[in-house]
């Protein structure tokens, strides 16, 4: 038997594979980046993507600002935006009532036991920032946060004075849909929310 019919190659696979041609890399780089950039729910940072596919940062930049460019130019309902921490898809501007009419009126959908428990721990923790609530809730709640926001139920409250960090409330709306007058008028839930949520900073982390 010969060597080439005993001798096997692996070959990569992934947006770090080497096979192909530059075209076909490229447009490998591009799915990849999709891919990612769908699933993450919050920015994500070039170097992180870069070192994750093994490539060059000054590649998976100049790649996420091509998409960006054709997703406008395209004039697609989403967006692809880079923010202070990184990229992440985004509805965009001009789609923005049509999707609150969706989320608020277009359909008669019940809150997710999820949003239910964060919309609460929003109403008796108020103001609060995301990283306290994802504390109390004990998992990431940034993409129900914005379901909450979209539907109106909770909104911006202004900065944290000492973190900076952006905080939220409940609005006239939320009262509005549970028959309240008032905050006042809320059950006595508050005592059986985690008491130490104080000494939690804003990324859900315990303070010394």
């Amino acid at each position: 038997m010969s060597v080439r019919e005993t001798t096997t190659t692996e070959e990569p696979t992934g947006a770090t594979a080497d096979t192909g041609g530059p075209q076909e890399q490229r447009a490998r780089l591009r799915r990849d980046l999709e891919a990612v950039l769908m699933v993450v729910d919050q920015p994500v940072a070039e170097y992180d993507i870069a070192r994750a596919f093994g490539l060059p940062v000054e590649t998976v930049a100049a790649t996420l600002a091509e998409l960006s460019r054709e997703y406008t130019e395209q004039g697609r309902g989403f967006d692809l935006r880079q923010v202070a921490e990184g990229w992440r898809f985004y509805t965009r501007p001009e789609c923005a009532d049509v999707v609150e009419h969706f989320l608020r009126d277009g359909q008669e959908v019940r809150l997710t036991q999820a949003a239910l428990e964060t919309v609460a721990v929003v109403a008796y923790r108020q103001p609060v920032s995301r990283g306290r609530v994802s504390a109390v809730r004990g998992v990431n709640c940034d993409g129900v946060m914005r379901t909450l926001v979209l539907r109106g139920l909770i909104e911006e409250a202004g900065h944290d004075p000492e973190s900076g960090a952006l905080l939220y409330r409940t609005t006239s709306y939320f009262l509005e849909r549970l028959g309240l007058r008032s905050l006042d008028e809320l059950p006595d839930l508050a005592p059986f929310l985690p008491d130490d949520i104080e000494g939690l900073d804003d990324t859900g982390e315990h303070t010394t």
